[in-house]
């Protein structure tokens, strides 16, 4: 399964570039965030800064393996891949390790394994394995269902071991099949659904639904493509219910925890005294997390130089809340880097996938990307107070093996898959 890589040396060096610089500036911010003297030794592996060092140098022995691997070997073997990577998560039921009230880890001698970072790689493999099949319909209903539950199994075992961020990436894929031809009211409903929930949450289910029936009317009447009375009525039924079911799901699925942080976001809370109980309970990172970058200014105060940084005000900063440190103490000029590096690193992989031969290629890439983005969009949402708290790593940039390694899995399959586009036809 491997080959000589010299004749196939042609990987895309803006890619690997961009994902170098990322994980780079994103270990200085990590050693900036979890020092804790005057004088530094960066191989201090108690440290985090120290066990994120050996983690990115372990990194390149796996991307030379990821590369030496021939190409084909990532499709043949999807499947295998992805069914592997489901058991790994159930056997978390049994042999996981429970770290911050989410039973997601493998404990293995001293260090700490999460599958479901990697789930995610084997989830984008299966995805364009299973589209990527002569015989896929994306138009068939039974297609559909068949790959909407090679998305669904993941993202519920997660959900069941209370790992609410990871299970949301998996929304991405919807970006991958909407590229593929999945039919626009997919789109539509997913759109509904999300701001239905919310006025439901934010107004009460009886004006959501005078709300909703008002809308139904007004677009019967005033659209070119008219609704056919059934229609009408389907659609006001299902967003009517949607509107008293989410209540529901709020008040009897969600944990307590949970509750608090979506009422923060929509300051439901009408108590003052509850009001500011829960401030102090959930939203005492995001409140100093929102400090420190606004402390950062323009250029900010310096490499090392951040005085919420270095007083530890944000906890675990160096994980969820590392973009606090990069506004701290490199600014708004720092921080606008990194944003252009992600988006560059998103935007470069989109086209790469559009220049694939083979389709499985082109919605792994679109797999990719996609996954990228979730993660970065609502951890940059998250620490700026965009969207409600949920634990979502930034991709390179936040401390762990297991996210970087999944990252670079990730990334460096495509790069792979890329490099070998001459030899798709």
């Amino acid at each position: 399964m491997v080959r000589d890589t010299n004749r196939h040396f042609k990987f895309d060096w803006i890619t690997i570039i961009l994902f170098l610089l990322l994980v780079s500036f994103g270990w200085l911010n990590i050693l900036s965030a979890s020092h804790t003297g005057t004088t530094v030794d960066y191989f201090d592996f108690s440290q985090p800064f120290g066990k994120q060092l050996m983690f990115i140098f372990l990194n390149f022995v796996l991307i030379v393996l990821l590369l030496a691997i021939d190409a084909k070997f990532y499709e043949r073997f999807s499947s295998i891949i992805y069914l592997i990577s489901m058991l790994s998560l159930v056997g978390l039921f049994i042999f996981g390790k429970n770290v911050n009230g989410a039973t997601s880890w493998y404990a293995i001698g001293g260090m700490t394994i999460q599958p479901s970072e990697f789930a995610k790689t084997a989830t984008a493999l299966a995805v364009a394995k299973y589209i990527s099949d002569l015989n896929f319909n994306i138009n068939s209903l039974k297609d559909q269902i068949q790959l909407f539950i090679i998305i669904l199994i993941p993202a519920v075992l997660v959900l069941l071991q209370n790992d609410t961020g990871s299970t949301i990436v998996y929304g991405a894929f919807f970006f991958v099949l909407y590229r593929e031809g999945l039919p626009k009211y997919y789109l539509t409903f997913g759109i509904s659904v999300i701001l239905i929930s919310i006025l439901a949450l934010k107004f009460g289910a009886i004006i959501t639904s005078i709300l909703v029936l008002a809308s139904v009317v007004a677009y019967h009447f005033l659209s070119k493509k008219k609704l056919r009375v059934y229609q009408s009525i389907l659609i006001s039924l299902v967003a009517i219910g949607i509107s008293f079911g989410v209540k529901f799901f709020y008040q009897s699925i969600l944990k307590p925890h949970q509750q608090d942080r979506i009422s923060l976001w929509l300051n439901l809370e009408k108590d003052p005294e509850k009001l500011e109980r829960m401030k102090q309970t959930f939203a005492y990172n995001l409140n100093e997390s929102e400090k420190a970058i606004s402390s950062g200014g323009f250029a900010g105060r310096g490499f090392m130089e951040g005085t919420r940084t270095t007083g530890k005000f944000v906890p675990e900063q160096h994980t969820d809340y590392i973009f606090s440190t990069v506004g701290e103490e490199w600014g708004f000029l720092g921080s606008s880097l990194v944003v252009i590096a992600f988006v560059l690193l998103i935007l470069r992989i989109l086209h790469l996938a559009e220049l694939q031969k083979s389709q499985f290629s082109r919605v792994y890439g679109y797999g990719v990307a996609s996954i990228v983005f979730i993660h970065f969009f609502i951890n940059i949402g998250m620490v700026m107070g965009l969207i409600p708290t949920i634990g979502i790593p930034l991709p390179m940039f936040s401390y762990g093996g297991s996210g970087l390694w999944a990252f670079t899995i990730l990334i460096f399959i495509f790069i792979k898959l890329d490099s070998n586009k001459i030899n798709e036809w």
